[in-house]
């Protein structure tokens, strides 16, 4: 499928209206998309993660290579044979209410974090007791030893584990917390908070960096260099480059790939990729109503996926941007692997698939894709999986939403005809998809997994052998095994890997790896 420009030639679009009014020169940040949830511990979306990271801290952080370090913690005991850590707060950690973070706080907010993230949900199977016996040490009694412990709780990928007030750690968990209190670097000013337009982040004054240590990704001392940053929605990625290249933001994540090449030619500008890992999409079926409650309906669809065709609507013709052929866990790491890929390697036969669906029982029951309009990546694969599920006989609902209404609707379990859905596209970040605890799509605990809510017992059962693994042979053979039951349940279909680069102004330097960050950059 060939991508369709959004620039008339020789256009020149309106850029947004911004105020130069004030007196502090802010760096302007466009994310990739609207922030529509702003409670990390509520949503996946990665525009989440990132806002939460401007106003929580995590008890550890992690560098390039992955590794946990302490972040908020200042010390580790480890105690009867890995059955027992405590963990002790360092000196200075105040919240922007200007309370002091206690330990009570953390554990109110871990208790928070693991009811949905599924690397919480193994750490919470793991624990018997976790408890604050003061107000600077959080303690945990394992049933039995935990080492990824640290791991689990410097994670950075969604749902981050957010450190917050008890009172709001403690609030209904099915409920979003009506305040944003954290002790992170910068604090979220509420007062100038525009829904769909801007939101606003100002230098907390009482942020104590980690002294010592190396800043890697969210790790080691995050030194503040600037007064203010406003993330500024530009929902037009041809409105969001020009904005960039007439000096009037600063950066812009995930640019259009057909719109790189202008920004490439504005020597004021820089197209850096900042995440080698890279995106892997997916598509996303809802498993609790027809048709994909029907597991044969749901390999007919993977059965009939070519992964270069979704990879080129979302990152263009260049296959220097992306890699097909690829299951679920990234390329280049440790558990990647070759277990049944044949299916994916398999030639297409659309005819075949439209006689299969009708065998399989399919009625016509009406597929509701969600495609997010103001997301074109997103957007451009949902275009392409409409059209594909067309031609092989699907009765499909295109419905095109902005980003925020697909991270609500998406947690609705009602049939279509009540305002549910069947299919949604999505990415699992490079760095979250290199093992079995981060990547959460591959959990099939039914209505309490992600979105989609798969049911699968082996693939639970895989998953515990992962964990179980004493060598990384014994890890390997867990997560083929994972892999290989991935295409027989088809709680996801995976779509490959792409690479989006982020354009910056020269003029902003420092910038930390991953994803964006705000903390040890300058802007001159």
């Amino acid at each position: 499928m060939k991508r369709r420009s959004l620039l008339a030639a020789g256009g020149v679009l309106l850029a947004p209206v911004i105020s130069r009014a004030q007196a502090v020169r802010p760096l302007r940040f466009v994310p990739q998309t609207d922030v529509g949830v702003l409670d990390p511990s509520y949503t996946t979306a990665y525009v989440t993660r990132n806002h939460a990271y401007m106003i929580f801290d995590t008890l550890f952080g992690v560098d390039d290579h992955f590794r946990a370090h302490p972040q908020m913690v200042e010390g580790v005991a480890i105690e009867n044979d890995g059955r027992l850590w405590r963990l002790t707060l360092r000196d200075g950690l105040k919240f922007h209410d200007d309370t002091p973070v206690l330990a009570r706080d953390a554990v109110a907010s871990i208790q928070r974090w693991w009811r949905r993230d599924a690397f919480g949900q193994e750490l919470l199977a793991a624990t018997d007791e976790l408890s604050a016996p003061s107000d600077k040490v959080i303690q945990f009694r394992l049933k039995r030893p935990f080492p990824l412990l640290p791991a689990a709780l410097g994670k950075p990928s969604s749902y981050m584990p957010a450190i917050m007030p008890e009172r709001l750690a403690a609030g209904p968990a099915d409920r979003q917390i009506p305040e944003l209190i954290g002790s992170g670097p910068f604090r979220f000013n509420r007062a100038e908070f525009q829904p769909g337009n801007r939101l606003i982040y100002d230098r907390f004054a009482g942020y104590v960096p980690r002294c010592g240590g190396t800043a890697s990704r969210t790790s080691g001392p995050k030194v503040v260099h600037l007064d203010r940053v406003e993330w500024v929605i530009i929902p037009d990625p041809a409105t969001a480059a020009s904005a960039l290249n007439a000096g009037e933001v600063d950066w812009v994540e995930r640019p259009l790939v057909d719109l790189l090449p202008m920004l490439r030619r504005n020597r004021a500008v820089e197209v850096k990729l900042l995440d080698p890992e890279g995106a892997l999409p997916i598509l996303r079926v809802n498993q609790l109503q027809a048709p994909f409650d029907n597991p044969e309906v749901r390999r007919i669809l993977l059965r009939s996926i070519t992964q270069s065709d979704f990879l080129r609507a979302a990152a263009g013709d260049d296959t220097a941007n992306w890699h097909d052929n690829v299951g679920i866990f990234t390329p280049g790491t440790p558990l990647a692997n070759n277990a049944g890929m044949e299916v994916m390697r398999a030639p297409r036969d659309l005819a075949r698939s439209r006689r299969e669906l009708v065998a399989a029982g399919y009625a016509n029951e009406r597929v509701v894709i969600l495609s997010p309009g103001d997301y074109p990546q997103f957007n451009a694969m949902a275009q392409v999986g409409a059209d594909l599920l067309k031609r092989i006989g699907f009765n499909v609902d295109l419905q095109v939403v902005d980003w925020g209404t697909v991270q609500q609707r998406r947690l609705k379990k009602e049939p279509v005809d009540q305002g549910g859905w069947s299919i949604y596209f999505t990415t699992v970040a490079g760095n979250e998809a290199v093992n079995p605890a981060a990547h959460q799509n591959t959990r099939g605990l039914g209505e309490r997994s992600n979105p989609g809510w798969p049911l699968s017992p082996k693939l639970e059962e895989y998953r515990a052998a992962w964990f179980a693994a004493k060598t990384p042979a014994e890890q390997l053979d867990a997560a083929r095994r994972i892999q290989d039951q991935v295409f027989v349940d088809v709680p996801f279909v995976p779509l490959g890997q792409f690479f989006e680069p982020n354009a910056i102004a020269r003029s902003v330097s420092g910038i930390p790896g991953g994803f964006p960050v705000f903390w040890n950059l300058r802007k001159a």
